[in-house]
């Protein structure tokens, strides 16, 4: 059973940064893209950051582009997301996911069949 534990989330202010970890555990990490999704109050879940199995290839959403970096370190089984100029509107709960098929760069939430719980990301004006 794929487990997926993330930490880092907390109060900033904005313009202020945090990095967000994701530790894999339950299958072979490095086989597999890592993507990391939002969702705020209200509104939809939506895909932030994803990167392949590699680390080589990644993926941004627009509203991030120039602000948030995921990286992986396939050793450690740990995806992150550092994420810089932090805004109000970038305050959501954010999950860590894992693609469900090997060697695979999904960015849609249907494409990841493995969740973390979440943690609370929280951006003060």
């Amino acid at each position: 059973q794929v487990q997926l534990v993330e930490s880092g989330g907390g109060l900033v202010q904005a313009g202020g940064s945090l990095r967000l970890s994701c530790a894999a555990s339950g299958r072979t990490f490095s086989r597999y893209a890592m993507g990391w999704f939002r969702q705020a109050p209200g509104k939809e879940r939506e895909s932030v950051a994803v990167v392949d199995w590699s680390g080589a290839s990644t993926y941004y959403a627009d509203s991030v582009k120039g602000r948030f970096t995921i990286f992986r370190d396939n050793a450690k089984n740990t995806v992150y997301l550092q994420m810089n100029s932090l805004k109000p509107e970038d305050t959501a709960v954010y999950y860590c996911a894992a693609e469900g098929v090997e060697y695979g760069l999904g960015t849609s939430a249907y494409r990841y069949d493995y969740w973390g719980q979440g943690t609370q990301v929280t951006v003060s004006s």
